[in-house]
């Protein structure tokens, strides 16, 4: 077969998920369900910081900004992805599966960053309390979250940029249900081996670092927590950060499932269920999770509620 060159392919075949015809039409109604939970509950999550003073502070800063990072990469593949639940051609232009692709990569690598400056807030905050105010001004806030940005969109175009500089002619279906690097390598008649290796690099750069910050800085607020008395206090500042230590917990577990684990035997079918997981149903999840277990966050909905609505949620 004829090489093509990977300007020249005009779209890809998106396989989504294996089953009858009729299943995909409850796909539709579960995912379509879960997304505007997503999107209520990101959106919900960013107005009620934004207008309600007693959360702007740093911890509700980078809450706010992982709301919006949530938001962006859900976003970034759900549509599609329904759209092609309902249609019989499930296509994806070759410019539509780069951006896509280049938007994801971007906000999930950016969500990494997010919650691990969130966990040495959290560690400035309990270790250094008497000086929480002055260390974390506006100014050092944005200076991370800034280059949690950076750093996303760095690795995401470095590594579209090689991936659709190759060629493309063993086929144009991706055997998954929304652009991603693995499947679309497995298109190429290029050699692909620096693609691989780049792919696994920044991967796993970016997860080492991330991963160590986060468990270092809970290491010592564990151990600041166990200094507290009584034990009441203990429990009030367990409680503050329990929330987040969740999030982390399954962010980074199905992230590592995801992208270390795709060399094991597990079957395609398992990863993209795992995909599905991690970039549609954790961004639905994190608001729950912020805002359930949150008496910060419980407290801004019952003002919200008594000033907007008139009751007490």
């Amino acid at each position: 077969m004829e090489q093509n060159n990977g300007s020249e392919v005009t779209e890809f075949i998106l396989l989504g998920f294996a089953g009858q015809r009729k299943t995909w039409h409850v796909f539709f109604i579960v995912f379509l369900v879960i997304f505007v939970a997503n999107l209520v509950g990101s959106i919900g999550m960013i107005l009620l910081i934004k207008t309600d003073s007693s959360l702007h502070t740093p911890t509700y800063f980078f809450l706010q900004n992982l709301a919006f990072v949530d938001l962006c990469y859900a976003s970034a593949v759900t549509p599609k992805m329904l759209e092609n639940l309902m249609s019989t051609k499930k296509s994806i232009s070759f410019i539509g599966c780069m951006v896509q692709l280049l938007v994801y990569g971007t906000f999930v690598t950016s969500d990494c960053y997010i919650l691990a400056a969130m966990a040495v807030d959290h560690y400035v905050a309990i270790c250094n309390p008497l000086r929480y105010g002055t260390v974390k001004s506006q100014r050092v806030c944005i200076q991370p979250l800034v280059g949690s940005y950076i750093m996303g969109f760095l690795n995401a175009s470095v590594n579209v940029s090689f991936t659709f500089s190759l060629n493309f002619c063993k086929s144009s279906k991706i055997n998954h249900f929304f652009c991603v690097e693995p499947p679309i390598l497995a298109l190429s008649c290029s050699r692909i081996y620096f693609n691989v290796m780049l792919l696994a690099a920044f991967v796993e750069l970016n997860l080492t670092f991330t991963v160590s910050v986060v468990i270092f800085s809970c290491m010592f607020i564990l151990a600041a927590m166990l200094k507290i008395s009584p034990a009441a206090g203990r429990r009030k500042a367990f409680s503050t950060r329990a929330s987040h230590l969740r999030a982390i917990t399954i962010f980074y577990g199905t992230l590592s499932y995801i992208y270390l684990h795709h060399r094991a035997t597990e079957s395609q079918e398992q990863e993209k269920m795992a995909s599905v997981f991690y970039g549609i149903m954790i961004p639905m999840l994190n608001p729950l999770i912020y805002s359930l277990r949150n008496q910060d966050v419980r407290e801004a909905l019952k003002g919200v509620g008594k000033k907007y609505f008139k009751f007490d949620p």
